[in-house]
């Protein structure tokens, strides 16, 4: 399991305005560290509202993040805003409390199922999608998830863009958005999007292009599968992050209501750049774009 966070500054909340604008206090030099004690992963898919454990504050609640993706937490009695940037404060910061960013897949992103490529957002419970290994499964559920590019999430939560051919062997045969920590399949490792990022033929989406709002949706299966989206080898759904971040959440609650944790299949993952193995990323250097 990688490290907890660690930030090194700590500024009082002083007041919220509805405008997302955040009065805090000048920085406190104290190093605070957390832990997701929701999933024990330290991934960035955290969803705002669920519980962290620190080594200063005791048991906190994530309530929203700063536009650079700094926690803001509340110990219940009081909101604090954690940063390895001593210049903040005193003065404003900007808060959202959107900052549930799980394993999705862009709006038109074609899966492979046995009639054929399907666009996500046509998918529907029920339908057979198509493994990598060529079996196919049914759809357990569709999740949808509303992201608000007003304030900016975090350049690490930034939805990230594979140009086609980006990682080799023509794939994906057309260019490809995910969110940050959606995991493709790469020569055996389970490897988060964000971490693969080069700046040539895999970027971050710049938000201009999204529109005010996006759409993203997670495909659900019974298992923690690996599908083909535009013909790549990418991961389902796992429940390393909760539901609840997602709009039609009421919908699997009602369905299914209080499921048992999934089982991750028996790949490492790789959750940032530097735990990518270097084979990876040597196969992937200069790939060209198809």
């Amino acid at each position: 399991m990688p490290s907890p966070d660690s930030y090194d500054f700590v500024y009082v909340v002083n007041a919220f305005a509805g405008d997302g604008s955040t009065a805090i206090g000048g920085a406190n030099v104290q190093t605070v560290t957390l832990t997701d004690s929701v999933d024990t992963l330290d991934n960035d898919s955290t969803a705002v509202g669920s519980s962290l454990e620190s080594d200063f504050f005791g048991t906190v609640q994530l309530i929203g993040l700063t536009s650079s993706g700094d926690p803001v937490i509340s110990n219940g009695s009081s909101a604090y805003v954690l940063s390895d940037n001593g210049s903040l404060g005193p003065g404003f910061v900007t808060t959202t409390t959107s900052g549930a960013y799980a394993y999705c897949f862009g709006e038109g992103t074609l899966i492979t199922t046995p009639g054929g490529a399907q666009a996500v957002e046509a998918l529907a419970i029920g339908d057979l999608v198509t493994t990598a290994n060529g079996t196919f499964c049914p759809v357990k559920w569709i999740g949808r998830q509303t992201v608000s590019t007003r304030f900016g999430p975090a350049e690490r939560l930034m939805p990230v863009r594979f140009a086609a051919g980006s990682l080799g062997d023509g794939l994906p045969n057309a260019d490809l958005t995910v969110t940050a920590d959606h995991g493709m399949l790469i020569d055996g490792v389970i490897c988060h999007a964000g971490a693969l990022v080069n700046g040539e033929t895999i970027r971050r989406v710049p938000l201009a292009e999204m529109g005010e709002t996006y759409t993203v949706f997670h495909i659900e299966t019974e298992a923690h599968e690996i599908i083909l989206a535009n013909g790549a080898p990418a991961e389902t759904f796992i429940d390393n992050v909760s539901r609840r971040a997602f709009d039609n959440y009421a919908e699997f609650e009602a369905l299914y209501g209080d499921v048992p944790e999934m089982e991750e299949l028996p790949y490492p993952r790789a959750m940032s750049a530097r735990q990518v193995p270097g084979r990876i990323v040597a196969r992937l250097a200069g790939k060209a774009v198809a």
